[in-house]
């Protein structure tokens, strides 16, 4: 417990001065940033002709409100988060990998439900919007990267063998 624990805590302090570092910033998280403004665009668009995105801004044509997706709302924190539990834990490698894959879906499909009805609580009532925005949602995309982490432990092979190895013998 104090292995993972440690590990956690470091993988977790290293990924987050990465996620800082203006070249880091630059390179991955914007253009990240500006792929779910994008989809979360696009998927409003089947329902909305109005809304348009540019960069991180998803904006209405018609009202001109707005939203900018800023650091913190684009799931990147709640991935580390999940990334730092997955690697630290022991486990295969296989096994890590698919949980990360899975996980970091898991939070983005969810980021981007986040995004779209945060667009659509500002354009009914700001205060909603700030409420939504900064006590509901932060807490439901973290609670999404531990419930993957707990579903994750939960299909683990039992002995600690994986499957694969078991096979090949």
């Amino acid at each position: 417990m104090a292995r993972f624990t440690l590990l956690f805590i470091l993988i977790v302090v290293t990924l987050f001065a990465l996620e800082l570092y203006e070249p880091i910033r630059q390179a991955i998280i914007l253009p990240f940033t500006g792929v779910l403004a994008s989809i979360s665009a696009m998927i409003m668009h089947f329902f909305d002709g109005d809304v348009v995105s540019q960069a991180d801004v998803i904006r209405s044509s018609s009202t001109g409100s707005a939203v900018k997706i800023a650091a913190g709302c684009n799931g990147v924190e709640a991935v580390i988060v999940l990334f730092a539990a997955i690697f630290a834990f022991p486990s295969s490698f296989k096994h890590k990998l698919y949980g990360f894959v899975a996980g970091f879906f898991a939070i983005q499909l969810l980021n981007l439900v986040r995004i779209i009805s945060l667009f659509y609580l500002l354009q009914w009532d700001r205060t909603w919007f700030e409420w939504f925005h900064l006590y509901l949602w932060q807490a439901l995309i973290i609670i999404d990267a531990l419930i993957v982490w707990l579903i994750w432990l939960r299909y683990l092979p039992k002995n600690g063998i994986d499957d694969d190895t078991v096979k090949a013998e």
